[in-house]
């Protein structure tokens, strides 16, 4: 018989795992009960190299006693959570037992705090931010004496901008997440944070609602401490970091304030002492093997549109290969078989119960389908080894891989006069969507159409439901939206139609040169790179222009003959965008790369490995 699981309050403790994979029971994974003892590393164990913060103390003037016995390493703790990032705030709690896990495995834990990253509070976007958080850890790990470092994740940009440090320096990390909010409610119906925004916006638009309605459902979606409960960016960001072996399997999915996840934070204390004394570095794991494996998860999770911007900007800092292509070949055919918003039924809280990631990678393992079983992870094991038959027991969340819910789900990589590069995420098309634009029998998973054209959020609220000219099988365009032009990417590319063309149920196809929140099950064609502030063909069109979208051969085109577009751009001259409002406004535009490229600061990008490569800084005395 199952037994309930922690936190449960639906009461189906009896009856909701009997539709079980047919493998048998096995024991559920949890850190409050681990099946094995880990035994704690104590010191005096002698580091497979010798330690990098002795070098700070090798001298009696600069001896700091607390700090110097001879094989007791140092480790940082990167903390993300703040008043201003009340997503990952509760990480000011879980530290302390990440603080407990590293003194009792023999370790000195020394806590600061990064740039702040909140996805709901920065202004112009939190994307900005990404890389300024970035380059402010480089700064840390490199310039302390740090032997190892815990990544403290959570909100969107938390996630890349940490890991993308930790493989620039390249010393021994591991990252956890504060783990996403509780189920929200609304009576009996479930509301995710993030999608209900984007569900109570069209409401609002068609008159079906009132502004304050609308607000109290989106207070609704967020109960409890943590980050977003649906599979946004957030999820999808902390589910990459385990699939890239940079986390301890199941710890993504733990919900922030279930007791398991302080056990999660003590266990990654202990952990990151022992990869120091083993010498486990983030080369070491996110390997291009590593990546392909998070490629596979993410289309089985229905992972967020900001993944591949995020995990290409990894792979550049540590020296893989990886693009656009990389994510359409990997991951394109792979099934989604999570039924969590926005591309399904459930919530996070569902999603943990029936086994979090470690039971997504057993079910693509049996069926050949996770590209490397062999791949490094933090735990020491590997990837295999970790989830290997940890399949789960709930087949209303995690559905079996040969009866998905949607059969081909990963993203789609377009290219085409329109833009070089284009994602676009196929487990959100909706049933209406399919049936209105890609089911022509004669142009099968294709459509084109007029377009509406839009500089800038500001310009669509203005004129969406002004403009006559946008009516059924019009395409939105919004443009001035990414690295460059807003600046920083902005999340406004999934545009809702006019209020009129709701209520007949009409969706309308959106392509924009921004970003869309992962919350959103919108399938935009988004991430266009080259943007429109950097000469892309999206600063070129006109309403009225005709674009054409071809799913099945991946082309985005505009109608316009090659003289033609000539024309156009001798016509309108080069992009005009707002100017910059702070010195690092101006300093991320004139630094930074496509969001086909990662976003990454470009010259950045030639510093790898700094440990290994750049010895120890000069003295500072």
């Amino acid at each position: 018989m199952s037994q309930p699981c922690e936190g449960c309050t639906c009461g189906r403790a009896q009856e909701a795992l009997a539709a079980t994979s047919g493998s048998g029971p096995r024991q559920l994974r949890s850190f409050t009960s681990p099946a094995e003892a880990d035994p704690n590393a104590t010191e005096g164990i002698e580091p497979a190299v010798p330690l990098r913060s002795k070098k700070w103390f090798n001298d009696p003037t600069d001896l700091v006693p607390e700090l110097s016995p001879k094989n007791r390493p140092i480790i940082g703790i990167a903390q993300t959570g703040s008043d201003l990032s009340p997503c990952n705030k509760y990480h000011v709690e879980l530290a302390k037992r990440v603080r407990d896990g590293i003194i009792a495995a023999g370790g000195t834990p020394l806590e600061f705090p990064c740039h702040p990253i909140q996805e709901t509070g920065k202004r112009p976007t939190a994307s900005l931010d990404r890389n300024l958080s970035y380059l402010s850890l480089v700064e840390v790990l490199f310039g302390y004496p740090l032997d190892g470092v815990v990544l403290l994740t959570g909100c969107d940009k938390t996630t890349p901008a940490l890991l993308m440090a930790a493989a620039t320096v390249n010393i021994p990390a591991i990252a956890m997440n504060v783990g996403p909010m509780l189920n929200g409610y609304s009576g009996q119906k479930l509301i995710g944070s993030g999608g209900v925004v984007w569900e109570s916006r069209a409401q609002l638009a068609a008159g079906e609602i009132t502004e304050a309605e609308f607000l109290h459902h989106v207070a609704l979606s967020a109960p409890s401490a943590g980050h977003c409960n649906t599979i946004g960016t957030a999820s999808t960001m902390n589910a990459m970091a385990e699939a890239l072996g940079m986390a301890l399997p199941g710890s993504a999915s733990i919900p922030a304030v279930y007791r398991e996840r302080g056990a999660c934070a003590y266990a990654t204390g202990l952990r990151i002492v022992q990869l120091v004394r083993e010498d486990v570095k983030p080369s070491d794991i996110m390997t291009k093997e590593a990546f392909e494996n998070a490629i596979a998860c993410c289309a089985a999770i229905g992972g967020s549109t900001n993944a591949p911007i995020h995990l290409n900007a990894i792979a550049k800092h540590v020296g893989v290969q990886l693009d656009c292509d990389d994510w359409e070949r990997v991951g394109y055919k792979l099934p989604l078989i999570l039924n969590v918003q926005p591309a399904g039924q459930w919530l996070c809280e569902e999603y943990h119960r029936a086994g979090g990631l470690p039971a997504i990678v057993a079910e693509l393992l049996e069926h050949d389908a996770l590209p490397h079983p062999s791949a490094l992870t933090v735990s020491g094991k590997s990837i295999g080894d970790n989830c290997r038959g940890d399949l789960s027991q709930d087949r209303r969340v995690i559905v079996p891989f040969d009866k998905p819910l949607m059969a081909e789900a990963g993203f789609l990589h377009l290219k085409g006069s329109l833009f070089n590069s284009g994602i676009m995420k196929t487990s959100v098309i909706s049933k209406a969507f399919r049936e209105q634009y890609l089911s022509n029998p004669n142009d099968p998973m294709a459509f084109e159409g007029p377009v509406a054209v839009f500089d800038g959020p500001e310009d669509y609220h203005h004129r969406i439901e002004k403009s006559p000219n946008i009516g059924p099988g019009t395409i939105l365009i919004m443009r001035g939206a990414g690295p460059v032009g807003y600046p920083g990417a902005a999340e406004v590319v999934n545009m809702i139609p006019p209020g009129e063309l709701i209520k007949k149920g009409i969706e309308l196809p959106c392509i924009g040169d921004g970003r869309q929140s992962g919350t959103s099950g919108s399938p935009s064609i988004l991430n266009a790179s080259p943007e429109a502030a950097t000469g892309g063909m999206l600063g070129y069109l006109k309403d009225g222009d005709r674009v054409r979208i071809d799913l099945l051969k991946r082309t985005a085109d505009v109608l316009l003959s090659e003289s033609e577009i000539e024309e156009r751009k001798n016509e309108v001259g080069s992009y005009q965008f707002p100017k910059s409002q702070t010195p690092w406004q101006e300093i991320y535009r004139g630094s930074v790369s496509e969001l086909s490229e990662g976003m990454v600061i470009k010259s950045a990008v030639k510093y790898q490995r700094l440990a290994q490569t750049q010895g120890i800084p000069r003295q500072n005395h």
